[in-house]
Parts: C-alpha cells; structure tokens; sequence
C-alpha cells in the first residue's frame, strides 16, 4: 500500500535503525555522571550534537535536543521572548506557521503581548518587504548572531513595550510545499535588530537553512528519524531565557533525561538523508510535477495550490471543488494509497485550514500528497488511475440539502445547517440559470463557507461582493 503521507512522518531510514539498535547497547547509561557508562554515554551525546550541529549549520553548543518538534518550537518561542522582554513584547508570525507556533503566539496575547500577522499572496509566500514593514526596532546586537556578527549595528537601548522581541517564519509549508524567502527576511530582521526564529521541520532534510537566522527548530520524524526527538539552535549573542523551572539537562531549555538512542538515530539519519538530498530531489521533483500536470485534466473542478516553483520537491496539495475532504481521504485509502486532506495539524477538527484560509483557496476537497523517498513512478500512475474514480465516487454521495428562491434582487439559496461543500454545490447549481449580472445570495452557518465561497468565485470568474453574517453575496460574470 503506497504511503504519501511524508510530511506527516517518514519510515525510519536504515541509517536511523542501524544507529538506535547500536546506541541501544551503548547508550543506556545517564550522560551526566562521571563513571565509565556515564562517559561513554556523553561521548555518544556529544557525537550526536556535534554530527547535529554540522547539518544545521551552527555550533555545537548552540543546540539542544527537545522531546520533540513542536516542544523546541514552544520553547523557542517563549525563551526568546522571556529573553528579550525589554525589546518589548511583539511577536511577528505568517498566518501559515505551524499550528505550534500560532499556539504559542495565542498564549503570548493571551497574557498581555501583542502579535502581528504577516499574510502570504495565494501560493502561499510571504512578501520580503511585507513582513519587514510590521517590524519595530529592537537591539541589533541581540539579532541573527549578535556579538558573533561583525558589524552589526545596534539600535538604542529601550526600544519600549512595543518593540518587537522576535519574529517567525517557516522554511517551507507543510500543508502546500510552498518554500518562503527565509534568507531575505532574515536580513530584514538583523536590520532591525530583531531575532528570527525558522520552523525547518519540512525542508531541514533537505538541506540546510541560509540566511542569518537566529533560532531554529525540527523534528527528527520529518526526515526518517525516530519520534520524540527535536532540535533546536540558539545561536551566540540571542538573548535567551528557558522556560519553565531550571534544569540541568541540556542547558535548561529542555529538561528531563535525554532519550539517548533516539537522539543518536536522529543526526546519523539527518546526515544521511541530507547526504542523499540532490539525487532524491532530481527523482521525485518530476513525479510530483506530474501529479500537478495530471490532476486538472483527470478531475474537473480541481486546483493544484502553493507556489508552482519555489516549493519542496516531495510535495503537492490539490483542491477539487463539490467535494468533502475527509471522504476522499477514506475513498483513496480504501483505494489502497494513504494521503492526508486539508490541514495536517486540524484535520480532526470541524473548521478550515488557517493555511488555506490565509491563502485564499478552497479548502473543501483538499488532498495533500507527500512522497517519500524510495516513491515509483509505477506508484504514482497507480494513484493518478484510482483518483478520478474516487473523487467521482464522493461527489456522487453528496446529497442536497438546501432550497432556492427567486427575489426581487436575484436568487437566494438557504443553505442553512448544511456543511460545505454544499453550499457551494447549491450555488454553482443556480448561477449558470441567473442573468449576468445579477446576485445569487447564498445563507450558510457552516465556518468553511467564508473561505469556500470566495475562492469558488475566484476559480469560477464570479464576482464576489462578500458577507453579512451569514448571508454570502456573489454577482454572476
């Protein structure tokens, strides 16, 4: 059964398994005690960081190793912010971050900070100048490698509360693929000497990060690591307060016995994969291609999303109108190929993806396919065989459930109760009988219909004219 879900999580590359059965015998001991065990244990820790350290581009001493992805990021995020509380206490993130960050962005405000929002054009990209402009002055020696930068300029001391303290942005959208222009935000950040904090859980494994970062996080399971295992990087001059009561354990940011074999599987499986990373990508970038090429013809009513060339080479996320997500996901598994549909991080939740939702496109229907490494070019026709079928197979199940009418101004469509994608069925039904011109107002409670009905109007070249409460306002073009 193919497996194209990897930027979920990946098999465990042989590399990891061969180095976590080997850390299994000799890794057991606590790496902070002073007896034979204990040394071999540090020798063995201190390998991995430094192994770590390589593939991410920084020092030794300035990573750590964290429970987990989504912990390195939390602690990142509140560390930098403790750190910096009198820069002030603004904190700048994309509107497509991972949902760990927005988590701890909520939190932030939730306890008195404040919190600016950068939006990304409809492949999903942050503009460079964009995200600069909701910057605020901070203290340049404290950004991007502070001391460690030559050069750099320092700004008053003081800036005041609205300062910011630190920005994010990821090095690619795990939703879509779509790679964001790191290295020119984060010069625009050593600029304006504030620190910038990358989410590379999605392109680590394939390279490293440019560009003058100050934090970084990831997770060992996005590129054939073990589970529970993440990283993150501090680097010199960033001023930095761990969260939470004190450890003695990796430098306090992440406190509690380091899960030693796990640890040592990670950065052996990093530097292997990142070893293997430009022949991966010249195999699977064109099965991926084709998968992007085929869909529109194969399906209709079906959008390929994310930026088209600045995107990972694995990954390819597609929309198809008048269908529900979640069915196709079960239709394409029992069809024998696993998938994930819509967000990867609210999936089991009622209300759309905040990537789509930012980016402006359809989120009913959405399926993302991330290819793992050893993918076929025989797997992917496989796929692109079964997916008309199974799209036409949850189409067909969807039944109508709302009732138009004719009024002075147009045509209402109460769509009331209903879950999209039908209210948007109800509307594409009536709007080829309307006059040009005229407005189809369509009733709808149902969350995704404020991001749905917008981007059907985009894909349809219909005239959105937008919302009052629940009533949704289209013009027909």
């Amino acid at each position: 059964m193919p497996y194209f879900d990897a930027a979920s999580a990946t098999p465990l590359h042989p590399v990891a398994r061969q180095a976590l059965l080997a850390a299994l015998d000799e890794g057991w001991a606590d790496p902070a005690r002073l007896h034979r065990e204990g040394r071999r244990a540090r020798m063995l820790l201190d390998a991995a960081r430094e192994t770590a350290a390589e593939a991410v581009g920084c020092r030794p001493d300035e990573l750590v190793f964290a429970p987990s992805g989504t912990h390195a990021l939390h602690a990142g995020v509140a560390g930098a912010l403790a750190g910096r509380r009198r820069a002030g206490r603004r904190l700048v993130v994309s509107q497509v971050e991972h949902s760990a960050v927005l988590h701890a962005a909520e939190a932030h405000e939730a306890a008195g900070g404040a919190v600016a929002r950068v939006p990304v054009d409809r492949g999903g990209r942050v503009a460079p100048e964009e995200f600069a402009a909701l910057l605020r002055p901070g203290d340049a020696a404290e950004a991007g490698g502070g001391a460690d930068a030559p050069g750099t300029p320092r700004a008053a001391d003081g800036p005041g509360p609205a300062g910011t303290a630190l920005a994010c942005l990821q090095s690619a959208n795990h939703e879509v693929g779509t790679v964001q222009p790191v290295a020119e935000v984060a010069e625009a950040c050593r600029e304006a000497g504030v620190p910038l904090l990358v989410d590379a859980a999605q392109s680590l494994g394939w390279g490293q990060v440019g560009g003058p970062w100050s934090l970084l996080a990831a997770s060992a399971h996005k590129w054939g690591g073990p589970s529970g295992v993440g990283l993150l990087a501090v680097r010199k001059g960033v001023r930095f307060a761990p969260p939470g009561p004190l450890d003695e354990r990796e430098g306090g940011r992440a406190p509690g016995f380091e899960n030693l074999p796990a640890i040592v599987a990670a950065a052996a499986s990093l530097r292997a994969v990142q070893a293997e990373a430009a022949a991966d990508a010249d195999r699977l970038r064109p099965l991926v291609d084709r998968i992007r090429q085929a869909v529109p013809s194969l399906v209709p009513d079906a959008e390929v999303v994310g930026d088209p060339l600045r995107r990972l080479p694995h990954l390819v996320t597609f929309s198809c109108l008048y269908a529900d997500g979640e069915a196709l996901l079960h239709a394409l598994d029992g069809a024998g190929f696993s998938v994930s549909s819509g967000s990867s991080c609210t999936s089991s939740t009622l209300t759309p993806s905040h990537v789509l939702r930012a980016m402006g496109v359809l989120s009913e229907g959405n399926v993302r396919v991330s290819l793992p490494r050893g993918t076929t070019a025989q797997e992917v026709d496989a796929f692109l065989a079964v997916l008309p079928d199974a799209v036409a197979s949850v189409r067909g199940s969807l039944t109508a459930g709302a009732s138009a009418a004719r009024t002075g101004d147009g045509v209402t469509v109460d769509a009331l109760g209903t879950l999209c994608p039908l209210p948007v069925i109800e509307l594409a039904k009536v709007i080829d009988d309307v006059p040009v011109g005229d407005v189809v107002t369509v009733l709808a409670d149902d969350e995704a219909a404020r991001l749905d009905i917008p981007a059907w109007c985009e894909m349809r070249g219909h005239e959105y004219l937008g919302a009052e409460g629940t009533a949704f306002r289209v013009r027909r073009r």
